[in-house]
């Protein structure tokens, strides 16, 4: 199965995905981290949350358009529903999520 295709199946998820795109060299990503960790261990099953190295995954960062990491994607339905660059904070996190 292609990169691609997965990423789709990830995303037509009925629950919400928050996907944190990073890299190992970045250093706002590896501060940005314990964020994401707090976040699915506050909400458990409520959310999906993947990593994405973008490194490892140049062809689907480019495709949507990641340009500055860490990038802060939340699908729902296969629909992106939020996107942010830079770190966020838990309680931004929690409010998009609580929008949905």
């Amino acid at each position: 199965m292609s990169q691609k295709s997965n990423f789709h199946t990830i995303i037509n998820s009925e629950k919400p995905v928050l996907i944190d795109f990073y890299a190992d060299w970045c250093g706002p990503c590896k501060s940005y981290s314990p964020v994401v960790q707090q976040l699915k261990q506050e909400l458990g099953d409520q959310v999906k949350v993947i990593k994405i190295n973008v490194d490892k995954n140049q062809a689907l960062s480019n495709n949507l358009a990641v340009r500055s990491i860490p990038t802060t994607m939340i699908y729902q339905k296969g629909e992106l529903k939020w996107r942010a660059m830079g770190a966020q904070t838990l309680a931004t996190l929690k409010q998009q999520l609580s929008n949905l």
